[in-house]
């Protein structure tokens, strides 16, 4: 069975309330100060997401869901590097953040892209940047949000419920050592039409005043 993606995409709203959990988990490293006195740039990866296999159909199409979670990534990167470089702009930040295309391009040159990258430690993917740290992360969700593949997917594939459970870890590793400086783990809730800019959004909200390289008030 075939769909037209620009049909589906006007079939779920591309927008959806989203709510932040109360609960947060956040790790700095009490030397974090040292490596944010010397650090100039950081780059925002593609982050690695899952969608739950319970919600899908027994005879789901596992390509279409790869094709999902490979979309979602790449946009929620996008997503969360135009909220950081918002807040860059406004003189929030003590560092600036790596284009994403420029990101990306680096990555394939050094045959990091894709699939790839997980093969490399945080050290060898800042270093093949020229970025001082890393921003990565992990995305978990129920369902796919409302973009092209992942929306096809949700249609598709049986995606049942109106409740999205979204989990996100967010993580600073320095491209020196590789050591991780920073982690922030937090819940989002809403519907499928739940976007990657509804969740950065969230995501920027709740992190922001922990968000290591915020410079002092």
């Amino acid at each position: 069975m075939n769909m037209n993606l620009s049909i589906v995409k006007k079939a779920v709203p591309l927008a959806a309330v989203v709510m932040l959990s109360a609960c947060a988990t956040v790790y700095t490293a009490e030397d974090f100060t040292d490596y944010q006195s010397t650090h100039q740039k950081v780059a925002v990866l593609p982050f690695a997401v899952t969608i739950g296999q319970k919600s899908q159909a027994k005879d789901a199409d596992f390509d279409s869901v790869q094709a999902a979670e490979k979309e979602e990534g790449v946009v929620f990167q996008r997503q969360l590097y135009t909220q950081f470089l918002k807040r860059w702009s406004k003189g929030e930040y003590t560092v600036k953040f790596q284009d994403v295309d420029e990101t990306n391009v680096l990555l394939r040159r050094a045959n990091m892209g894709d699939d790839k990258i997980e093969n490399f430690t945080k050290a060898e993917i800042g270093q093949a940047l020229g970025v001082d740290a890393v921003i990565s992360g992990t995305i978990k969700r129920d369902k796919p949000m409302s973009t092209g593949a992942a929306v096809a997917s949700a249609f598709l594939l049986g995606f049942g419920g109106a409740t999205n459970s979204v989990n996100v870890n967010m993580t600073v590793h320095d491209s020196e050592a590789g050591s991780l400086l920073w982690s922030y783990d937090h819940e989002v809730k809403g519907g499928l039409g739940s976007s990657a800019e509804g969740v950065s959004k969230s995501l920027m909200k709740g992190s922001s005043k922990k968000f290591p390289y915020k410079k002092e008030d």
